[in-house]
């Protein structure tokens, strides 16, 4: 999709980059939903899309609707939070989202403890622990907002649906636990 997307955008000339979020402007907060679509160049996309393609697997372990759930809050959370506090620029690109992937795997070690979760999570720190610095202002046209609120937004989203999960949790009439898998 952020493929199509990008190719829509270089047959129009960069027209869709209109529709990038720009904070605190009201008549622009439906730019929230599709400011992670939007990427400036080439080089944008590639380097977006080789983390987000690995980060969204591992979110996907979890299941499909798992993955739309936790993807649907972090993409909302993180462009709200930089749409109520980013510095006045036109914000795009999937970062946001990918922090978010980031955070929400490392997250899950901590909120839901299955072996599964923490070797996710132990795998992501050591392959993808340098992201971490992208939590800094290191580059003018970078939005590190995206990236932090997107790092929080995973948190969120792990806490909210590992506590969804557990509330699945059902006690069957013969004793044993039993998970409803319908995520």
């Amino acid at each position: 999709m952020m493929a199509s997307v990008h190719l829509l955008n270089i047959l129009t000339d960069g027209y869709f980059l209109n529709f990038g979020l720009e904070p605190r402007e009201l008549s622009r907060i439906y730019a929230i939903l599709l400011y992670p679509w939007l990427h400036g160049d080439m080089t944008h996309l590639l380097s977006n899309l080789s983390i987000f393609v690995v980060l969204a697997f591992l979110c996907l372990m979890q299941g499909v609707r798992y993955f739309v759930k936790a993807s649907a809050i972090i993409i909302i959370v993180s462009g709200l939070l930089v749409w109520l506090f980013g510095r006045d620029a036109i914000h795009i690109g999937a970062s946001g989202w990918i922090f978010g992937l980031w955070s929400l795997t490392i997250a899950l070690a901590w909120f839901e403890r299955s072996f599964l979760n923490i070797s996710v999570g132990i795998g992501v720190l050591i392959f993808y622990g340098g992201m971490i610095f992208g939590l800094v202002p290191t580059s003018a046209p970078v939005s590190f907002e995206g990236h932090i609120f997107g790092a929080m937004a995973g948190v969120i989203s792990a806490a909210i649906l590992s506590k969804e999960r557990r509330l699945r949790l059902k006690k069957t009439p013969n004793g044993e636990l039993q998970f409803w898998s319908d995520n």
